[in-house]
């Protein structure tokens, strides 16, 4: 917790996040000012749904879940943080409580942004408001797809797509998340997910390696069988 009165720990923390990148350095003592950093513990909650709002979390080191508790109990992973990502944006536009859970996955050190402050900056310096808005429509854009997918493909077709799209054209994928949640992540239950990858494998397409990794050893037959 120590690193809060340092200014280089922020201006760290936010050069590394793409929404700040274009600011001068008088702009980012400026954010800096509005910033103070903070570290979490493994297993943390940074924030859970219904907490107060307001607050923009950046991700300086370490790995966050942002997850949602479904109807039935059930979690379900919205997606992986990592450094550089922010989160809670949604709650800081719409003065809303947070409406997903925040955990984290090992020690992370974040920097945490006042909302009011920020919204300040961001009539001052339009570039700040681009670039969020810009990262948000990244993120509408993959969770529609993610949408599309879960209503209109088949598990085989949703895991091949989820596959090839984390390979980004390597040989070898290390999941950065547990086979639970990934299988949370793409809307099966483990053990479906578990049954198609014994499955593919059997079928040559990929070989399982360990808890986390997987070798793509047929990208054609996996492209098949996203596109079918």
């Amino acid at each position: 917790m120590g690193c809060c009165h340092h200014h280089n720990s922020h201006d760290s923390c936010i050069k590394s996040v793409p929404i700040f990148n274009s600011l001068t350095d008088e702009e980012m003592l400026e954010v800096a000012h509005i910033t103070k950093a903070k570290t979490f513990e493994k297993g943390e909650m940074v924030y859970m749904s219904g907490d107060k709002g307001g607050t923009l979390f950046v991700l300086h080191t370490g790995r966050v879940k942002i997850t949602r508790l479904g109807a039935s109990g059930k979690e379900q992973v919205i997606r992986m943080i990592g450094p550089g990502e922010f989160m809670g944006e949604l709650s800081l536009f719409r003065s809303l409580p947070f409406a997903d859970n925040a955990q984290v996955l090992e020690t992370s050190t974040m920097c945490i942004i006042e909302g009011a402050r920020l919204k300040e900056l961001m009539a001052k310096y339009s570039s700040i408001a681009f670039k969020v808005m810009d990262e948000l429509s990244r993120r509408l854009e993959k969770a529609e797809t993610l949408i599309e997918s879960i209503n209109l493909n088949t598990v085989e077709q949703r895991l091949a797509q989820a596959l090839l799209s984390l390979s980004e054209g390597k040989k070898e994928i290390v999941l950065n998340m547990t086979k639970g949640d990934f299988a949370s992540h793409l809307g099966m239950s483990q053990e479906t997910l578990s049954r198609k990858l014994t499955a593919f494998q059997g079928g040559g397409l990929i070989e399982l390696i360990g808890q986390r990794k997987i070798k793509i050893k047929n990208r054609m037959g996996l492209e098949e069988i996203q596109q079918t």
